[in-house]
């Protein structure tokens, strides 16, 4: 035990253990996956994927770098404690990568024909799209065995599928808007400027720029969509499935709500 800290600086060191270690299995995460790296990581590969939309080669590789980093964060924020096969884990990353710069590539091809102000969305759209296929594709365990389900004092339960859906769907929906600002506000900035006698004489300062402004916005948006759903998310015993709901019901029959950790 250690003795001769403040109360202070023992929440400190609580926020710092929680933000490196994993809620569940107590590992350490990957750093480039903690929430603490979605800032520098996001502003940086999101600013070159809105700068470079115009060839299907930019692109790909845009989208390729976008969602195998989506693929670590998904991974080192999963929730729930079982382990992953290396053939699981490779199985899911092909998966949701190919298919996320597939649909990237797809829209893309729908846009050449109007204005380049459209098109400048298009990487949001892919995005968005990719997030419903690379979360629960990388996660995919979760929702074939369950993650734990605990009661409000953290006694473990069991295991539920339907948790891990509504886990999923919050972590979804969270990714999504919390690309939004910085993915929607830019465009229009940015094809302002680009009409600007200063971009025209300087136009290799279009990519820092677009970095800085999809920065400041993910500055605001990462923290307000991680908070959108609380990280230790509950949902009613009747949701549960029924042979869970039979088993809690003999263990703990005055029990109404039951909680999870949702991951990020």
């Amino acid at each position: 035990m250690i003795t001769g800290l403040t109360e202070n600086e023992l929440w400190r060191a609580k926020y710092i253990y929680d933000s490196a270690f994993h809620p569940d299995t107590g590992e350490k995460m990957i750093l480039i996956g903690r929430m603490s790296a979605q800032v520098p990581m996001n502003m940086t590969i999101t600013g070159c994927m809105m700068t470079f939309y115009r060839t299907t080669p930019a692109v790909l590789f845009w989208q390729w770098i976008n969602q195998s980093f989506n693929a670590v964060v998904n991974y080192t924020n999963r929730s729930g404690d079982a382990p992953l096969t290396v053939n699981e884990l490779g199985t899911a990353y092909v998966s949701a990568t190919t298919g996320a710069v597939a649909t990237a590539l797809g829209l893309n091809a729908l846009t050449k024909h109007v204005s380049p102000l459209i098109g400048r969305f298009v990487p949001f759209a892919a995005v968005a799209a990719a997030n419903c296929i690379n979360i629960p594709l990388m996660r995919q365990r979760e929702l074939k065995v369950g993650i734990p389900v605990t009661d409000e004092n953290g006694n473990r339960l069991g295991e539920s599928a339907n948790a891990a859906k509504q886990a999923i769907a919050q972590v979804v929906i969270s990714r999504i808007l919390m690309a939004a600002p910085g993915m929607a506000i830019p465009p229009f900035i940015m094809n302002t400027l680009e009409k600007k006698a200063f971009l025209k004489r300087f136009p290799w300062m279009s990519a820092p720029i677009q970095v800085g402004l999809v920065g400041f916005c993910l500055v605001f948006a990462t923290p307000l969509c991680c908070a959108l759903f609380p990280q230790k998310s509950s949902m009613s015993v009747t949701s549960l499935e029924a042979e869970l709901q039979a088993r809690i019901g003999e263990t703990s029959p005055e029990l109404r709500r039951v909680y999870f950790n949702k991951g990020l």
